[in-house]
């Protein structure tokens, strides 16, 4: 699959969905449009990169109910709302429960551009951080139960003697499967297992 981000403008209006598909390829994005927020929800990958340009006003479904859905599904891609000035407190409202900006019509094309490059930035980096959480996680999963306890007292700072009295072995066998934790989990040093420890932690 491509990892080329993708916009995706929901707008009940065609002939404002076609101008903003024209200004996002003439900076060659690529753009997908739809005329409501099930529209969208029914076609929507979630494994392509990229933003929502959302109006937050539509006839049918409302911007902050596409919102909803969105958060209900565990779908994190950043939007953008897009607001008429009569529904600036709406759109305040769509930030609070989670966009990441909102523009004022009617708006200059380098100011959504501007928002949409940096919206796409954020959801670059969500998914870098998810990625690297699920490879570290990953090499969690291949500790084994033991492995896993001796780790968890090793990134909180307990010596090697502290950790043999707390699980009743001896400190060489607390090296013996420290060695074998830092191998397992790729980790050249102890700042950096303790780094790791607090990414796959993280939610």
């Amino acid at each position: 699959m491509s990892n080329k981000p993708t916009v995706f403008v929901v707008d009940d209006d065609q002939e404002v969905r076609e101008s903003i598909r024209w200004l996002i390829e003439s900076v060659d994005l690529a753009v997908e449009t739809f005329g409501s927020g099930q529209e969208f929800l029914d076609a929507y990958d979630p494994d392509k990169p990229g933003c929502v340009v959302l109006d937050v006003r539509m006839p049918q479904s409302s911007g902050l109910e596409l919102q909803k859905k969105l958060l209900a599904r565990g779908l994190e891609i950043p939007v953008i709302i897009v607001s008429a000035y009569g529904s600036v407190p709406v759109a305040v409202e769509a930030m609070k429960a989670g966009a990441v900006d909102f523009i004022e019509k009617p708006f200059s094309d380098q100011a959504l551009l501007d928002r949409i490059h940096q919206a796409i930035a954020k959801d670059r980096d969500v998914r870098r951080r998810k990625a690297k959480r699920a490879e570290v996680a990953g090499r969690v999963e291949e500790l084994t139960s033991r492995e896993r306890e001796v780790m968890d007292l090793v990134v909180v700072g307990k010596a090697t003697k502290q950790i043999a009295i707390d699980l009743g072995i001896s400190p060489k066998t607390v090296e013996a499967h420290r060695a074998h934790i830092m191998q397992k989990m790729a980790a050249d040093s102890l700042a950096e297992l303790v780094q790791m420890a607090v990414t796959v932690r993280s939610t």
